[in-house]
């Protein structure tokens, strides 16, 4: 049997699982081949790494779920959520239903990548010595990644009471090739699921290249620091923030462009963007396009901006003019591309994380707080601050990172509100999907559901 075959039946029993097995959490069936038997030879296992980044670019995590979920639970009413998706307005409403399919494909999906990366793990003895790093440490990416985005959504903050007894998500850290009583797993708290996190974003970013031959669409030692920057920023640990996200500025990798615009065009975003899903009109798919813009952009028209987040920037700021309008609404010009790739991370984000970590500890790594807020601002012809405090970056970030999923991440470790709506509220925590709990007796339920 070729490898091609072979991976052909690993990938079928992968699918089998998402219409036939009743377990969320048991992602390859009991009738799937042997693991031993799937990934024999090395081109196995890189087949099945890129069967990982297939799953990490679901539309229910980055290809636009994970953004999606992370700003409309956060929002405010700056935008009207204007569809028929029950399911994404019970999101935007934060009455989110235990029964609700967006999120329970976020954790299913989550899941099912993550177990493409173990299986990835599981079977590096099959990859050569100059390749062999390089593989880990893109498994270790896609698993740290997605660890981090579901314990953010299905758990308490990490500010929100005691980090070592608040339940997060189950760790299944090994593949799961077969389905018995021990593959039902409790939640491992939040504080160790973080540990999982910073665990293999550390070595995903000690053992990655700074560039990858397929550009930024695959892991690399930037893309590693710069989630890690994101982790250690939720956790407050604002060295540590300052430090990775300082790692990614002077590493020479990357650069702003020129123009603010140029950021979400696939023809100039060539230097910005630290990592992002890859989107073309034969593979791949832009959830945030399908909602956030409008028909004449190929989207739904779903999520209207409205004018009072509009105001929120001055006269001038060509990051307050990226709109457009179709009709009576108003919406979002990032996403205009139907076969625009997904952005991530940017650079433009770890500058603003270096900014606020550095005001937070009276340092200057890199530069001072109001030099990095200030060249942000100048590539958005925005006028210069003349100072700059706590209130004016968290706002730099809401100007820049709109609609880019760090709204509710950013209320949540700032102890900030959703309007009356405290930082802490259990409807600001996703349930942990109904199915799941059906299945597997030792999950317990969030409050409130």
């Amino acid at each position: 049997m070729n490898s091609s075959i072979k991976y052909l039946l690993y990938a079928g029993a992968v699918s089998l699982l998402i219409t036939a097995c009743d377990n969320r959490l048991n992602v390859v069936p009991t009738q799937s081949i042997e693991q031993s038997q799937a990934l024999n030879t090395e081109q196995d296992v890189q087949i099945t790494l890129i069967g990982a980044y297939d799953g990490l670019s679901d539309v229910n995590l980055y290809g636009g779920g994970i953004q999606y979920i992370g700003d409309l639970m956060g929002d405010n009413r700056d935008v009207l959520f204007g569809g028929t998706y029950a399911t994404i307005d019970e999101i935007w409403r934060k009455t989110v239903t235990t029964s609700n399919t967006v999120t329970r494909d976020f954790w299913l999906d989550g899941y099912n990548a993550i177990n493409r990366a173990n299986s990835v793990l599981s079977a590096l003895a099959k990859v050569g010595e100059t390749n062999r790093g390089n593989t880990e440490g893109q498994a270790r990416f896609i698993r740290g990644a997605l660890y981090f985005e579901l314990v953010k959504a299905f758990g308490k903050s990490w500010n929100d009471g005691t980090a070592t007894a608040n339940p997060g998500v189950p760790l299944v850290l090994t593949p799961t090739t077969s389905v018995t009583d021990v593959d039902y797993r409790a939640r491992n708290t939040v504080a160790e699921v973080y540990a999982q996190v910073l665990d293999d974003l550390t070595k995903a970013e000690s053992l990655l290249p700074a560039e990858q031959s397929g550009g930024s669409g695959f892991a690399t030692k930037g893309a590693a620091a710069a989630i890690l920057a994101r982790v250690y920023l939720q956790q407050q640990n604002y060295t540590a923030a300052r430090d990775a996200a300082n790692r990614v500025i002077t590493s020479g990798t990357y650069a702003l462009e020129d123009n603010f615009a140029d950021v979400f065009n696939d023809a100039t975003n060539e230097s910005e963007i630290i990592f992002k899903v890859i989107v073309t009109d034969q593979d791949g798919a832009n959830d945030l396009n399908t909602f956030y813009a409008s028909s004449l952009n190929q989207g739904r028209g779903d999520v209207r901006v409205q004018t009072k987040f509009r105001q929120l920037y001055a006269t001038g700021d060509v990051r307050g003019t990226f709109f457009n309008t179709a009709g009576q609404n108003t919406f979002t010009s990032k996403f205009n591309d139907q076969y625009g790739d997904v952005p991530v991370v940017r650079l433009a984000e770890m500058y603003l994380v270096r900014a606020e970590a550095n005001l937070r500890l009276g340092t200057t790594t890199g530069a001072t707080p109001l030099a990095d807020v200030n060249l942000i601002r100048a590539r958005a012809k925005a006028a210069p601050l003349t100072t700059v405090d706590l209130a004016a970056i968290l706002l730099e970030r809401r100007l820049e990172l709109a609609f880019e999923g760090q709204q509710l991440p950013d209320i949540k470790r700032t102890a900030g509100t959703v309007g009356t709506v405290a930082y802490n509220a259990n409807n600001l925590v996703l349930p942990i999907p109904q199915r799941e709990i059906d299945t597997n007796k030792k999950l317990v339920q969030n409050p409130g559901y």
